[in-house]
């Protein structure tokens, strides 16, 4: 009798513990496939303040996003690619943005010119305050 509760409770043990091996190795494997396919959990959105003064045709490389001064405006758009997610760099003499993972080319509104990525970058909201020697932008990533 005392073999058969031992037997019950160990078949229950290892029915419960390969349904959960079985659940852990789907998430294991479903999370990279729903990255890979465009899956994106909404991130919370939050304002950084840049306090430097730009003036026209300057540009800012912020950790997440690229800050632009114009002549009339300013405005911001991400520094990650929108291939594999690589941090994209500004070119000066090119005046565009390159991924050096795998050479995507975006221009200085975000449009996609070349590569592998398929998409344009996303454009950030952009506040400015103060006048013109005291400049701050409020870029809402």
């Amino acid at each position: 009798m005392a073999g058969d509760n031992t037997d019950k409770g160990r078949r229950l043990f290892l029915q419960r513990g390969w349904f959960w091996l079985k659940a852990v190795s789907f998430a294991a494997i479903s999370y990279p496939l729903m990255v890979f396919l465009g899956f994106k959990v909404p991130r919370k959105r939050e304002i950084v303040q840049v306090n430097r003064q730009l003036l026209a045709g300057e540009v800012y490389l912020g950790q997440d996003f690229v800050l632009f001064q114009g002549e009339s405006r300013a405005w911001a758009l991400s520094r990650i690619c929108t291939h594999l997610g690589c941090r994209l760099n500004y070119s000066e003499e090119q005046k565009k943005l390159v991924c050096p993972c795998h050479q995507s080319h975006f221009d200085l509104e975000g449009r996609r010119l070349a590569g592998p990525a398929r998409r344009d970058l996303e454009a950030f909201e952009v506040e400015v305050s103060g006048n013109d020697a005291d400049k701050i932008y409020m870029v809402r990533i």
